[in-house]
């Protein structure tokens, strides 16, 4: 349910830059202190909420600037927090009424650069204060599992008890997305996942193995997805 806790502090003199890849999944983000800018935005300090990552990003955090956070796997930010956003948005304390995340804002921030204590204090928190019994719908675990397991997007409907079209609802509902690209997403991440092990391994090989149709699409689906090429990796 959770993908992961996490926390970083950036301690050189120079703002640290760090590719965030596509991963359909969404989060919750702690910006502690400093200047983080994400893709075009700025990210203010306080609880930031963030969207279902569709495309990558480059994330750059200023020298002294300290973050945490909490990443959940695809569509159990919307099963658990109830809405999506269409961008990363600055949680108002007014609205911080059902999980009190100001509050885990204002212990992160006392835990100056201990990042082992943060991610524990973030753990805790979210084992005590997030529900993640029965989240989503058990069709939609079942098309996810089936996508992941290498089905075709166009061939759920004979896994889940949904129709075609019932099963694209949810996907769109749970993930604000298609079956089809949350499969581009899944390959590309996979893919991503494979050449970090193996630099020196043949793009075409790569690119059937994972089912792209040939090397040049594996590079196009790269660079709308990732924005980088397959070498870049």
């Amino acid at each position: 349910m959770v993908q992961g806790v996490w926390s970083a502090s950036v301690l050189q003199p120079a703002p640290l830059v760090k590719p965030l890849y596509a991963d359909a999944g969404s989060g919750i983000l702690f910006n502690l202190c400093g200047e983080v800018t994400m893709g075009d935005a700025a990210l203010p300090e306080g609880v930031i909420m963030l969207p279902v990552k569709k495309m990558a990003e480059k994330i750059v955090m200023s020298p002294g600037a300290r973050l945490a956070g909490i990443r959940f796997h695809p569509a159990i930010g919307y099963g658990v927090l109830g809405r999506h956003y269409d961008k990363p948005t600055l949680l108002l304390p007014a609205d911080d009424q059902l999980y009190h995340l100001y509050k885990m804002f204002t212990e992160l921030q006392l835990m100056t650069q201990d990042n082992t204590r943060q991610v524990e204090a973030l753990s805790q928190w979210a084992h005590h204060n997030l529900d993640f019994t029965n989240v989503i719908p058990d069709c939609l675990e079942t098309a996810l599992e089936s996508i992941e397991q290498g089905d075709s997007p166009g061939q759920l409907s004979e896994s889940a008890p949904l129709s075609q079209r019932q099963i694209e609802r949810h996907f769109r509902s749970w993930l604000g997305m298609t079956p089809k690209h949350y499969q581009r997403i899944l390959r590309i991440k996979q893919a991503i996942c494979f050449l970090r092990g193996h630099k020196n391994a043949n793009l075409a090989d790569v690119a059937y193995a994972f089912g792209f149709s040939d090397q040049a699409h594996m590079t196009r689906e790269f660079r709308t997805i990732a924005r980088i090429t397959p070498r870049q990796v």
